[in-house]
């Protein structure tokens, strides 16, 4: 059994948005081959890894990543031809020692997470191991509870809906399988009660729908009428959970000449921070919903801070711009007591042993951790495994829709299958870090 890495190559392929993206082949010396690509978002904080795009106004509008590709063609594959793919760690450092930045802007995270993802690869079938297993060891057995993206707004849809968002979480189900099966069926039952309002049934980037809606309640109070038309019961079977990527709202009002507030950009509410922080209190106070992501933007630290002594005991409370997977951050809000969990994409931070250790530090210090998807997503499973190898609990990977999206939900199927009786579906130990008045344990 061989490790030594013999050839690397790379190329630029389609995301699921029609944009491109990296692909990364890792080849070891007896032909064993590891492939990864990256995913891309939309809404993007300003404090993860950069994204290298070409910039070309001819070509792909200037989102081709030719560059990238050739950084890996080039420097990163003259670097690593004849290290040890089983030397993750070391292999990781060498590429960011490579790089030099703090935000892996000369070479690109996408170069680097490609070529950080196809290593494991590579490694893990050289041990004739799942991936998770290669990562997580012998305890890796917690199959995540899904955050279902069944209403798409903000940058990830054409409608008026500011908030990002609308999710449902089957935290009743008696396993991953019967959860994605809850899952569909709620969104079929909401795909039809659209249609009976006379309402879109097309979806946003990450297969919810998006429809045109009075606002965020509304959108709410549809889902939750689609539950109960599905059969199912809130609170002891389905909670909710938003994603606001409020820095957007943030940003919009800076823009509008409004500082220190937050504009609803598709319907035109202005909100204060301390006006947001009282609409996001009674949002869960009347409606089950259990998890919310980015409630606030990603430098109002303060704001953040009141949020989570007024709702944070019942509440989750997830960083995703205001952390982007990023370790110190993540020290910094245990420090302050800010936020009670973290949202972790791979493409944030740019390599598998960073996202690792990001995990890590959250878990330590009993922040939950959630594996995350792109809007801009590919059919690269990587993030099944990972939400399986650290035991994390939770994982958000959009609608039962789209095979971006379902290519996930069907790793994680099958991923239970291979754990046979020892597979344990999260539900609601999930949410062990909140004491939430709407769950029926």
């Amino acid at each position: 059994m061989s490790n030594i890495i013999k050839e690397i190559k790379a190329r630029e392929i389609l995301d699921s948005r029609g944009n491109p993206t990296v692909e990364a082949d890792i080849i070891t010396d007896n032909d064993i081959i590891g492939t990864a690509s990256v995913p891309s978002g939309a809404s993007t904080g300003a404090y993860e890894a950069v994204e290298l795009r070409d910039g070309n106004k001819k070509r792909y509008n200037g989102m081709g990543v030719q560059k990238a590709v050739s950084n890996i063609n080039g420097e990163i594959k003259k670097l690593l031809i004849s290290n040890d793919v089983a030397e993750q760690r070391k292999i990781d450092k060498l590429i960011i020692a490579l790089d030099g930045t703090d935000a892996k802007a000369r070479l690109g995270a996408n170069a680097i997470l490609a070529v950080s993802l196809a290593n494991a690869k590579a490694a893990a079938s050289v041990h004739s191991l799942p991936l998770y297993r290669y990562v997580g060891g012998v305890n890796a057995h917690v199959l995540p509870v899904p955050m279902m993206n069944i209403i798409n707004g903000g940058r990830h849809a054409d409608n008026n809906i500011s908030f990002q968002e609308f999710m449902i979480m089957p935290v009743g189900a008696d396993s991953f399988s019967e959860c994605v099966q809850w899952g569909a069926e709620v969104y079929h039952a909401l795909k039809g009660l659209l249609k009976s309002k006379g309402l879109s049934t097309t979806v946003g980037d990450e297969g919810g729908f998006a429809p045109n809606l009075s606002g965020e309640e509304e959108a709410v109070e549809l889902i939750l009428e689609a539950v109960t038309k599905a059969g199912f019961k809130i609170g002891s079977e389905f909670m909710l959970a938003l994603d606001s990527a409020a820095t957007e709202l943030f940003d919009a009002a800076k823009d509008s000449g409004k500082n220190d507030s937050y504009l609803f950009w598709k319907t035109g509410r202005l909100k204060t921070s301390d006006e947001m922080i009282v609409f996001l209190k009674d949002l869960c106070r009347q409606y089950p919903i259990i998890s919310l992501e980015d409630p606030l933007a990603e430098n109002e630290w303060e704001s953040w801070n009141n949020l989570t002594k007024e709702i944070g005991a019942y509440t989750q409370l997830v960083g995703d711009d205001l952390l982007v997977t990023n370790t110190r951050r993540i020290e910094q809000a245990i420090s302050a007591k800010t936020a009670n969990a973290v949202l972790i994409k791979i493409n944030q931070i740019g390599t598998l042993t960073e996202t690792l250790d990001a995990i890590s530090t959250a878990q330590n210090a009993g922040y939950a951790s959630v594996v995350s998807h792109r809007s801009g997503e590919t059919e690269d499973t990587t993030i099944a495994d990972i939400v399986v190898a650290t035991n994390s609990g939770q994982i958000k990977t959009g609608a039962p829709s789209r095979t971006d999206r379902v290519s996930k939900y069907n790793r994680l199927i099958r991923i239970e299958e291979e754990l046979g009786d020892t597979a344990v579906y999260a539900g609601y130990d999930a949410f062990r870090h909140v004491d939430n008045p709407y769950i029926k344990r």
